[in-house]
């Protein structure tokens, strides 16, 4: 069979003897994706075919069979489309399946109870950051959770930890193409963002100074415990009680509790075939 000749539906070997993606396959990965970006914002048709620069004809086939398994919704009049109970089975899936997850969280509870300061779990994906674990503080609590949320790494102290671990060579392969801003403390520059991985290397944790949230600073640590690095952990604190005492002992704790995550996680990682 040639590659003209190849259906949507079937995977093409190219000579080389790789897999040459199949075309609804990636559609169905880029909706799926692009609706869950958008939270509890639906979306219609229209801005959906001219965000994905797909034909509403064949893009409405495709989302009529995702809602039909539930990995899409629509309204009552069918026009507008969010995400899917089903990706959310998919994503708890993950979660329940995640070997690190269940040894990092005791850690995270026993730094919300030590300081009472909200504390995350993240992982490098790509050009994101994604939130695995949060415990809140009791100070003040959001009203959504943070869990499964995608952020950038350039502009998140979870992100910025795991960047500046990983070899300089490759972390151009973790930023998008533009370094937008998030508010207007985020860092765009891509020669100031460079020189902000060094500091962080050199200082041993990364900062978030309101890059991502105005009145919020991050702090995050690296978990070196295995190669290459992809997670971190991190504290949100709210600037306006944020004294200088106060963020040299959550640095220490983070510092500390990393430190202990990695001995205990250290030989599950090395007993594992994959991770």
């Amino acid at each position: 069979m040639n590659d003209a000749a190849a259906p949507e539906t079937g995977a093409v070997t190219t000579p080389t003897g790789g897999v040459r993606e199949v075309k609804s396959a990636a559609r169905t990965v880029e909706i799926l994706e692009f609706l869950a970006a958008r939270q509890n914002r639906p979306v219609r048709l229209r801005e959906l075919s001219e965000a994905l620069g797909v034909p509403r004809s064949s893009l409405h086939a495709l989302l009529r069979t995702l809602a039909k398994h539930g990995w899409v919704r629509s309204d009552t009049t069918g026009t507008l489309y969010g995400i899917g109970i089903r990706a959310l089975l998919a994503g708890t899936s993950y979660l329940d399946t995640d070997p690190y997850l269940p040894q990092v969280t005791p850690f995270l509870v026993e730094l919300r109870e030590q300081l009472d300061e909200t504390f995350h779990f993240g992982r490098l994906d790509g050009a994101d950051v994604v939130y695995l674990a949060t415990r809140e503080s009791s100070q003040y609590l959001r009203p959504y959770s943070r869990v499964g949320r995608r952020l950038p790494a350039y502009s998140t102290s979870l992100g910025k930890a795991v960047l500046a671990a990983r070899p300089e060579d490759e972390i151009a392969d973790h930023l998008p193409t533009e370094l937008a801003p998030l508010t207007p403390h985020t860092l765009t520059d891509r020669d100031t963002l460079a020189a902000e991985l060094d500091a962080t290397r050199r200082r041993g944790y990364a900062i978030d100074n309101e890059e991502n949230t105005l009145g919020l600073r991050c702090i995050a640590v690296a978990l070196d415990y295995g190669e290459p690095v992809s997670d971190a952990i991190s504290a949100s604190i709210p600037i306006a009680r944020l004294t200088p005492e106060r963020e040299a002992e959550v640095i220490a704790a983070l510092r500390q509790a990393a430190d202990r995550i990695v001995r205990v996680v250290g030989p599950i990682r090395n007993s594992l075939s994959w991770g």
